[in-house]
């Protein structure tokens, strides 16, 4: 035993992506004195303008778009306690087929092995115990989400730590209900592909990790309307405090890797630590 504390890292691609799927989990574990430090690999550069203008049209400005997400993200870490923010600040590559994926320096175009390497230095600096990332697909293919997890297990074998490692999931009967709410608000959503909704999350037996952050949702929601410029696309904010807790107050994981046989399914990342 040291006197080091129990250090949570998140690996995520983009600013507001630390509340959505972890906002919960960091807000926890920061409130029981664990460590948590989130790293964001971009600069969200690709997301929207003042007054909801769009990438690619007029009055789009990527660095003012920078500038402004930085500070959302700063203000969202200080909603949910995070002790240590770390930036890579490599170029949005956007959603997959943009244009912006083939540009030069974006998050995609960065050899994973280079950006693997900084990542090695802050894991080395703040020797994880628990690493959270998305899964191979990047939770729903988005490429930078999908570059986030190359990184993030290629790091890991650069290093000699040895920390339990998850990736983000969902189960398939959460799933159904947040389908099932979104239609709510949206009458005329189209019917989901089946092929593509069975690319995402998991049946829910194969979930290893069931986090309850019901307690810290309010955190959470706060984290995400934290990102102002980009709450037209932040669904989960429409629905209030109160039904967004019910829905988003349990974090889901796939336990990837693990050196201290906790038994699973688990309800602490930490199991097995402490």
């Amino acid at each position: 035993m040291t006197d080091r504390p129990l250090t949570l890292m998140a690996v995520h691609a983009h600013p507001d992506d630390e509340a959505t799927g972890t906002g919960g989990v960091l807000a926890r574990y920061a409130a029981e004195g664990i460590r948590t430090v989130l790293v964001t690999c971009t600069d969200g550069g690709c997301g929207d303008g003042p007054g909801g203008v769009k990438p690619g049209d007029p009055g789009h400005d990527p660095a003012a778009v920078v500038a402004m997400r930085s500070q959302e993200l700063k203000a969202s870490c200080d909603v949910l306690g995070v002790s240590d923010l770390e930036t890579l600040d490599y170029a949005d590559s956007g959603m997959i087929g943009w244009p912006s994926n083939d540009a030069p320096g974006s998050f995609w175009q960065t050899p994973v092995e280079e950006a693997a390497a900084r990542l090695a230095e802050l894991m080395r600096h703040y020797r994880p115990d628990v690493v959270v990332t998305y899964d191979e697909n990047g939770f729903y293919g988005h490429p930078d989400h999908i570059q986030a997890h190359r990184i993030t297990m290629a790091a890991l074998e650069m290093t000699t730590l040895t920390p339990k490692v998850y990736w983000t999931t969902m189960p398939h009967s959460a799933m159904r209900e947040f389908e099932k709410t979104l239609r709510e608000f949206q009458e005329d959503l189209p019917e989901p592909d089946p092929a593509e909704m069975a690319e995402i999350g998991l049946p829910d037996d194969e979930i290893t990790t069931w986090v309850d952050a019901t307690a810290f949702s309010g955190q959470k929601f706060d984290a995400l309307a934290a990102h102002a410029s980009q709450g037209e696309n932040i669904f989960f904010l429409r629905m209030g405090k109160e039904r967004f807790g019910r829905l988003m107050g349990m974090e889901t994981f796939v336990r990837v890797k693990d050196a201290t046989g906790a038994a699973v399914p688990e309800k602490d990342l930490f199991a097995g630590l402490r």
